[in-house]
């Protein structure tokens, strides 16, 4: 299964004690692909070391462009501008639609304009919802 993972579900799904970490782990154990760009990766590297530390970011970030199921797609060719409301959270549409990736995973609320919104189709679900 191919998935693009919102930041704010990266910071619990890192976390050793974190009921989420089965999906860290299923990524390690390559049994899932997970879909970066270089923007995703800088505000991953951001917030983890804002709500962690600059070392513990460093290391996520090392594993993350080490593994050869973590789909890197530079540059995005086009900008789809789905979500209004943050448009920051574009690129995560951008990444899952150039990467032709199953779902995005997140618990930002801004995604759920994605519903209505026929084309492109956009699979979005809530980390708690997420199964492979």
């Amino acid at each position: 299964m191919r998935v693009v993972l919102d930041t704010n579900c990266l910071l619990v799904v890192v976390p050793k004690k974190s009921s989420f970490r089965w999906i860290y782990d299923a990524l390690l154990a390559g049994e899932l692909e997970w879909v970066v760009t270089t923007e995703i990766l800088a505000e991953y590297e951001e917030l983890l070391a804002r709500f962690y530390s600059a070392d513990y970011a460093d290391l996520i970030l090392k594993v993350l462009v080490n593994l050869p199921n973590v789909i890197k797609i530079n540059p995005i060719s086009f900008n789809w501008l789905l979500i209004d409301r943050d448009p920051d959270d574009n690129k995560f549409v951008d990444a899952y639609v150039a990467s032709n990736a199953d779902v995005i995973i997140t618990n930002d609320h801004h995604f759920k304009i994605l519903k209505s919104i026929p084309f492109p189709a956009v699979n979005c679900i809530k980390l708690v919802d997420f199964k492979f």
